[in-house]
């Protein structure tokens, strides 16, 4: 029992066989996914894809990387596309200082433009963040001044001291395929640490294939391996991480309806 808490089934890499890959995911256990926009340009595209499949969700909002490129957007338009029932999150959104493919001050806007967004819709917020920790941490901790909103940094790769601030914030933290690295020994220091009632589990797909399938497109269902790695580091079994890790998903995503994940 699993939720892949973001993947992009939007994106090209699936274009010819969505229906395959979301039945991939079922049989694999995964009872749920949440497709993320990373483009509101191209929101109507992954709102369709949420509507087609029960047990795919989306999110709105605009990655780090098109901060410059698309068309700027103000708080009130993502409030307005957030009102539709499928829409579950706010982003991805968040710094990127790793590639700067968009201004850093244009990432900045963004970033605070989304943040008001979850703060008035209370969706959870979906934190992108590489290479800019203390700014990250400097506009989370500023923002929740005006105003707790609740969100996640996915895709964990930080530091123990930006996991720490993290959750004195209230936010949960994801953890992708890189955790299952041979590379990644200090992510999963850093992962032992999270509280396991604070922790979920994700692709990034088509991105970041996890041991054992490295190298190959990933998908919602290799979050089977993942999982199987954060309960190892965790030390409880599969059975308890994949229960614990959904219902952290509902209490943290919480316009998605118990059943969709656990049944009637």
């Amino acid at each position: 029992m699993l939720v892949d808490s973001h993947c992009h089934l939007d994106f090209p890499d699936f274009s010819s066989e969505v229906d395959q890959v979301v039945e991939r995911a079922e049989q694999a256990g995964v009872r749920l996914m949440v497709t993320i926009s990373t483009k509101v340009s191209e929101f109507d595209r992954i709102r369709a894809i949420a509507e087609r499949f029960a047990n795919v969700y989306c999110s709105v909002g605009i990655h780090p990387h098109e901060a410059a490129s698309e068309p700027e957007v103000d708080t009130a338009r993502l409030v307005e596309l957030a009102r539709h029932p499928k829409v579950v999150g706010i982003g991805e959104t968040g710094l990127d200082y790793f590639y700067e493919h968009a201004p850093r001050e244009a990432q900045i806007r963004s970033f605070r433009a989304h943040i008001a967004a979850a703060r008035e819709t209370k969706l959870p917020l979906i934190v992108h963040t590489r290479d800019a920790d203390d700014d990250t941490a400097r506009i989370l901790g500023e923002e929740t001044g005006k105003g707790a909103f609740p969100g996640l940094l996915h895709c964990f790769t930080s530091s123990a001291r930006l996991a720490e601030h993290a959750l004195s914030l209230g936010f949960y933290i994801s953890l992708s395929g890189i955790v299952t690295f041979k590379s990644a020994a200090e992510l999963q220091q850093t992962a032992r640490g999270i509280p396991l009632d604070r922790l979920l589990v994700e692709t990034d797909s088509p991105y970041l294939a996890p041991i054992p399938k490295r190298g190959k497109r990933n998908e919602p269902s290799f979050v089977v391996h993942t999982a199987a790695k954060v309960a190892e580091l965790k030390e409880v079994d599969v059975e308890t991480l994949g229960r614990t890790t959904s219902e952290n998903f509902l209490r943290l995503f919480s316009r998605v309806p118990r059943e969709a994940v656990f049944g009637s």
